[in-house]
C-alpha cells in the first residue's frame, strides 16, 4: 500500500505539471480552488504515463473535463463523465479516462464504482452515434471515435478509471465483466499504489551478488588481451527477483534458499533507468508470460528471450573448490527485458504462493556486460539488443550520450527534456519553466538548421536518416539548446495572442526565419502570414498543406529580403 508521504510526493509532482501548463500557455488560468493546481496537473502527469505522449500542449488537447476546459480555455462544454480522450491510430486503441482526484489522503479509501460509471453516458453517445448533447472539443472527439468504430478496422475501446485514492477498484468486479459484454468496453483501474510505481527519480546505484554453479555460467572476453569479462548466465527466477528487488540486504544475500520473503518485495525501478522502453501498461506479450508461468513454468527458459544487464563492474571469485562462482555486480541496469522483469515481479506479487508453486520451477537467461559509466558501448548494447523488437528509432536514440547531455544541459536551464517514455525523474526542488519532448526538440533543431518544411511530415526521419546531421557536432551546438526551446514557447505564446491560428508547423517556420532576420518575432509572424496567405491564392489549399510544400519554402526564401 502507498503511504501519506507518497501521496504528498504525487501532489508535488502534479503541481509541477500544472506550473508547466501555466508557463507554456499565454492564457490566464482561473482556478476554482488552489487544490485544482494539483488536480489539473494530475491529469497531465497520468496522461503522459499512459499514452507516452510527452508535450504538455498535446496532453492538454486530450482533456475534455468540463472544469479544466472552463478554467484553461473558458469553454463550458459538457464532458459526459469522460475527462480525457486519446485515439491511438497506430495501435487502433480508443482510450477514455475518468479521473478522481482527492485533496486528502485516507488509509483504506477505495475508488467508488459509481463514479466510474458516470463515463457510461459518453460511451452510450458513441454506441448510439448520438452526439446532440455534446459540444466543442468533446463533441469533436466523440465524432472522431464514432468514425473509427464505423470503419472496417478493428478498434479496442478502453476506459481508465484513475484515482489517487489508496485502493483501486477490483479488476474482477462483476460489473466490469457486464460492461465488457454490453459495450465491448475494457476497464482498467489505477490507484495510488500503481501510480507510485510510475514515479521515478534519478537512480541510486543498485548492487547485487550471485552465487552460481560453474555449469550455469559462460564467461566471455572480447579478445585474449582484454581484462573485461562479461557473462551469459542461466539463473532461477527467484534469484532474478532477489537481485532486482528493492531490498538491498536481500540483493546481497546470495546464500538464501528461502525465497518466501520475496513475495512481498517489489522491483527496484532504478535498475530500468537506462532501459530504452518506457512503461507499457498493457501488452499481449505480458499475458503470454503469465500463461507460461501458470501452465508451463519449466518451459519459461525456452520461450523467453531473457534479459540484458550492464554493470560498471563485475567481480568474480571462485568458491567451493572451484565448483562455484560468486559474482558481485556493481551498478546494474537492465537495458533489455524490462517488460519481462516487470511482469515477473507483478506475477510474484499477485499471490504469495506463486513463488513456490510456479516461479521456483522457472529459469531465465541473462547476459551481464561490464561497461564503464559514460562508455558509448553501453548505449550500443541497449540499442542493438532492442533493435530486433518493435521499438522506435526515437527510443533507441534516447539513451545515446548526446541525448543524455542535452537532458543535463536543459535541466540546468530549468527545462525538462523528455527523452524517454514514462517518468524519468523531475526534481521536486526545481521550478521548471518548460517541458519539451525529444521528438519536438528534434523538429525545432531541424527547422533551425533550415528544414521547416520537413520538420512536420518527416518527423520520424529526424531520428533515422537525418539523425547524424541534426544532432552531430558539425551542425548542433548544445549551448543553443535552451535558447531554441525558449524561442519555441515564446513564439507559441505570441501566436496564441494574435489573430492568426497557432500551429507547430508555423512555429517551425518562424524558428527558421529567426536565423535570417533580426526583426522582432511579432513582425516576423506578420510578414510570414502575409506570404502564406498569398501563396497559391484562390486554391482551396489549407495552410498545413502549403507548409509542407517545398515550393512554398522556395517562395519564402525568394522573399527573405522582406524580413530584413
Amino acid at each position: 500500500m502507498a503511504s501519506l508521504n507518497e501521496f504528498k510526493l504525487l501532489n508535488i509532482k502534479s503541481e509541477s505539471y500544472f506550473n508547466l501548463l501555466q508557463n507554456e500557455s499565454n492564457r490566464i488560468i482561473s482556478l476554482p480552488t488552489e487544490h485544482h493546481k494539483a488536480r489539473f496537473g494530475f491529469y497531465l502527469f497520468m496522461l503522459e504515463q499512459l499514452t507516452n505522449v510527452k508535450d504538455i500542449s498535446d496532453l492538454t488537447n486530450m482533456i475534455t473535463d468540463k472544469e479544466f476546459l472552463t478554467s484553461v480555455f473558458d469553454k463550458k462544454d459538457e464532458d459526459f463523465g469522460v475527462d480525457a480522450v486519446f485515439i491511438d491510430n497506430d495501435n487502433k486503441l480508443i482510450n477514455l479516462f475518468n479521473f478522481k482526484y482527492r485533496n486528502d489522503f485516507k488509509i483504506g479509501q477505495k475508488q467508488k464504482l459509481n463514479e466510474t460509471f458516470l463515463s457510461i453516458k459518453f460511451v452510450n453517445a458513441l454506441i448510439s452515434e448520438n452526439t446532440s448533447g455534446l459540444s466543442g472539443k468533446t463533441k469533436q472527439k466523440a465524432e472522431d471515435i464514432i468514425e473509427c468504430l464505423k470503419s472496417k478496422e478493428i478498434w479496442n475501446l478502453k476506459l481508465f478509471a484513475i484515482s489517487n485514492e489508496d485502493i483501486e477498484l477490483d479488476k474482477d468486479a462483476p460489473e466490469f465483466a457486464r460492461l465488457k459484454e454490453i459495450y465491448d468496453l475494457e476497464i482498467k483501474a489505477i490507484g495510488l499504489d500503481a501510480i507510485v510505481k510510475m514515479m521515478s527519480i534519478k537512480p541510486e546505484p543498485v548492487d547485487a551478488i550471485l552465487h552460481l554453479n560453474k555449469d550455469s555460467i559462460l564467461p566471455f572476453t572480447e579478445n585474449s588481451l582484454s581484462s573485461s569479462i562479461s557473462y551469459v548466465i542461466r539463473i532461477s527466477i527467484p534469484d532474478l527477483l532477489r537481485i532486482t528487488c528493492n531490498d538491498s540486504s536481500l540483493r546481497n544475500d546470495y546464500q538464501t534458499e528461502d525465497f518466501s520473503s520475496l513475495s512481498s518485495k517489489e522491483m527496484d525501478f532504478n535498475i530500468l533507468f537506462d532501459n530504452v522502453r518506457g512503461l507499457i501498461i498493457n501488452s499481449k506479450y505480458n499475458d503470454n508470460i503469465y500463461k507460461t508461468l501458470e501452465d508451463e513454468p519449466s518451459k519459461f527458459f525456452m520461450y523467453n528471450n531473457g534479459l540484458t544487464i550492464i554493470a560498471t563492474d563485475i567481480i568474480s571469485e571462485d568458491t567451493n573448490a572451484n565448483k562455484k562462482i560468486k559474482l558481485t555486480i556493481k551498478n546494474l541496469q537492465v537495458v533489455n527485458g524490462g517488460q519481462t522483469l516487470r511482469t515477473l515481479h507483478k506475477f510474484n506479487q499477485a499471490d504469495s504462493n506463486n513463488i513456490s508453486n510456479h516461479l521456483a520451477q522457472a529459469e531465465i537467461l541473462i547476459r551481464v556486460f561490464k561497461t564503464p559509466t559514460g562508455d558509448d558501448i553501453r548505449n550500443k548494447i541497449a540499442e542493438y539488443t532492442n533493435s530486433q523488437n518493435a521499438i522506435s528509432n526515437v527510443d533507441l536514440k534516447a539513451i545515446t550520450s548526446e541525448q543524455i547531455q542535452i537532458e543535463q544541459y536543459l535541466d540546468a536551464n530549468d527545462i525538462i527534456y523528455a527523452r524517454k517514455n514514462g517518468d524519468i525523474g523531475i526534481s521536486p526542488q526545481k521550478n521548471y519553466k518548460y517541458k519539451i519532448s525529444i521528438e519536438k526538440f528534434g523538429q525545432i533543431l531541424f527547422s533551425h538548421q533550415g528544414f521547416p518544411e520537413k520538420a512536420s511530415n518527416q518527423k520520424k526521419q529526424i531520428f533515422d536518416k537525418y539523425y547524424t546531421s541534426v544532432f552531430g557536432e558539425l551542425n548542433f551546438d548544445i549551448g543553443e539548446s535552451a535558447k531554441l526551446v525558449n524561442d519555441y514557447f515564446e513564439i507559441k505564446k505570441i501566436y496564441e495572442s494574435s489573430e492568426f491560428e497557432s500551429t507547430d508547423q508555423k512555429i517551425f517556420y518562424i524558428i527558421y526565419l529567426m536565423t535570417k532576420s533580426d526583426m522582432q518575432i511579432e513582425k516576423i509572424i506578420l510578414k510570414f502570414e502575409e506570404i502564406l496567405s498569398k501563396y497559391r491564392k484562390g486554391e482551396s489549399l489549407p495552410d498545413a498543406r502549403k507548409l509542407i510544400n517545398l515550393k512554398f519554402k522556395v517562395d519564402l526564401d525568394e522573399n527573405i529580403d522582406l524580413f530584413q
